[in-house]
């Protein structure tokens, strides 16, 4: 890999940390729970604990997204980067860009 695609994917890495950590305090703005003193329905009620769930998977998701991205970040100046774990052939370049914290060849993805 030459210096100017590690610093693409420096740059791509950094943004898309960026951009998940701006997301993740989104999400955990609207994960505050309904107070039992809000007169609102059951309906209401059911449909706001339902709403929290489906944030609570999206933060989650959130987070596991940035630990691969920091993970995929603290790999970029070895030579394991672009290499996939299952095959050991090189991660194709376009996936990389798209997804820099991919550990695995499309075939080996799928």
């Amino acid at each position: 890999m030459t210096n100017d695609e590690k610093e693409l994917f420096l740059t791509r890495i950094n943004e898309m940390i960026s951009k998940h950590n701006a997301e993740l305090e989104e999400l955990i703005d609207k994960h505050k729970p309904v107070s039992p003193e809000n007169a609102i329905g059951r309906i209401s009620r059911m449909d706001a604990i339902h709403n929290k769930s489906i944030v609570d998977a999206a933060i989650r998701a959130k987070k596991a997204k940035v630990s691969r991205l920091k993970l995929a970040l603290s790999k970029l100046d070895s030579p394991e980067f672009g290499q996939c774990t299952r095959c050991g052939g090189t991660i194709a370049m376009a996936r990389l860009v798209y997804m820099p914290e991919s550990s695995m060849c499309m075939k080996c993805a799928r």
